[in-house]
């Protein structure tokens, strides 16, 4: 009788355990739901909730709220968790990392381009990489990976069909020529030296594409990728320099040199092969590997004056500038960035925003602009247009201060890029538009 008094004793002590432990479990997932719709709800009304390009997608017949998503996204507050279920918060921030797809333990996410709403324009290409136009192809951030991690991915699986199908075309001295220097290129070019091709690898700026226009102190966000001919690279968090070092670095090992500001003009297909004309010469190849980025050339804001050697589309070295008049146009987490850090190097800048409100921000950088303004460290001119820009000084235009002359020493403007659908076009490849379209399912 004791020893069941005494079991009995114990089962009752595990189940109020167990009960303890329930609860406290409970109450914490209401609570983790509580914030998440708060999140949700912040997110409607700075307009972050819808997603603009590649996102997540849940399916919550199958989705068990294991929370491994949320854990695994880089970029943070882009899911959480509702009623035990992955719920999108903040999904025009996301730029298809893929480490939710990959992170989910019962195959519940895909990851899909645009919305039934708002569509994604991508040029057509096929699951090899290549386009409606035989023998040019398309890697990296064009084709709607932007992520460094997915670029180099690609660009190294593009190159890899592109040797595989070599001997379809017509054979030129050169079998591939690469246009883009960014992570996809870098990429194409180590597996087509790792594959022997004869090949050369054109750049229009500097090695690094976008990546090397980003401010020197911005911190680019990646996880483990494998580089051809390097092996695997366990980045979690780096600075652009750091990655720069590290591209220099592989490139050089491998005796791979890249043609910088050398501008593709034209692709041309001639007798069976490609006619690349560039800003400095003209080539033959067999295939073409385009990796160039979707935002294409700068926007510019086509006022008098824009042609000033004082203005830029770009900031390479903030903390080499001090003491300076500086004008930034823009609205989005590039001009926000840049105005920062060039505050933080006691220059008085002033933002220009055309926008009544800022939308599309990430979070942080939000909260960073809304305290300069109120702490006066940025002057933010919001429902503002640049009129002209002279020698020292710049007129600007705003719905609260009406025209206004400041002075001014340097002038970034950040308004976009224009998408390079017309040199797409002009070789022949067809541009589609993706409304909702799931790029990655398993």
């Amino acid at each position: 009788m004791e020893v069941f008094v005494e079991n009995l004793a114990a089962y009752f002590l595990v189940g109020i355990f167990i009960a303890i432990v329930l609860f406290y479990y409970l109450k914490s997932k209401k609570r983790q739901s509580v914030s998440t719709e708060a999140k949700i709800q912040k997110a409607i009304e700075y307009g972050f909730h819808e997603p603009v390009s590649l996102h997540p997608v849940i399916d919550y017949d199958i989705c068990i709220g294991s929370g491994a998503c949320v854990a695994a996204c880089p970029e943070k507050d882009i899911l959480g968790l509702v009623n035990g279920k992955a719920k999108t918060i903040n999904a025009s921030h996301c730029v298809g990392h893929g480490a939710c797809f990959h992170a989910c333990p019962v195959q519940a996410i895909s990851l899909v381009m645009g919305t039934e709403k708002r569509g994604v324009e991508l040029p057509h290409v096929s699951q090899y990489y290549e386009t409606n136009v035989p023998g040019v192809f398309i890697a990296g951030e064009l084709g709607g990976m932007g992520l460094i991690k997915n670029a180099v991915e690609q660009g190294k699986l593009a190159m890899e069909n592109i040797t595989g199908k070599l001997k379809n075309f017509s054979k030129s001295k050169l079998d591939v020529i690469i246009v883009g220097a960014g992570p996809s290129g870098i990429s194409a070019s180590l597996t087509a030296k790792k594959n022997n091709l004869n090949f050369i690898t054109l750049e229009q700026d500097t090695l690094g594409g976008t990546v090397f226009a980003f401010p020197r102190a911005k911190v680019v966000m990646t996880s483990p990728m494998e580089l051809p001919l390097h092996g695997r690279v366990k980045l979690t968090e780096t600075s652009k320099i750091e990655l720069l070092k590290l591209w220099h670095d592989v490139l050089n090992k491998n005796n791979i040199k890249i043609n910088e500001s050398e501008k593709v003009l034209e692709i041309n297909k001639h007798e069976g092969m490609f006619e690349v004309v560039t800003s400095k010469q003209t080539y033959e190849t067999s295939t073409v590997l385009l990796t160039i980025g979707r935002r294409g050339s700068p926007r510019k804001l086509g006022v008098p004056g824009e042609e000033k050697e004082k203005v830029t589309y770009r900031l390479l070295e903030p903390e080499l500038i001090h003491d300076k008049n500086i004008l930034v146009v823009g609205g989005g987490d590039s001009a926000i960035e840049s105005a920062l850090l060039l505050a933080e190097e006691k220059n008085n800048v002033t933002l220009s925003y055309r926008g009544e409100s800022f939308s599309r921000l990430k979070p942080k950088n939000l909260d960073k602009i809304n305290n300069a303004g109120k702490n006066k460290t940025i002057k933010v001119i919001l429902n503002s247009n640049v009129k002209e820009i002279l020698d020292d000084s710049i007129i600007i235009e705003s719905k609260e201060e009406g025209t206004a002359s400041l002075e001014n020493d340097l002038v970034y403007i950040f308004a976009g890029g224009e998408l390079p659908n017309k040199f797409l076009e002009k070789i022949g490849i067809r541009i589609t538009k993706k409304f909702g379209e799931t790029i990655l399912k398993h």
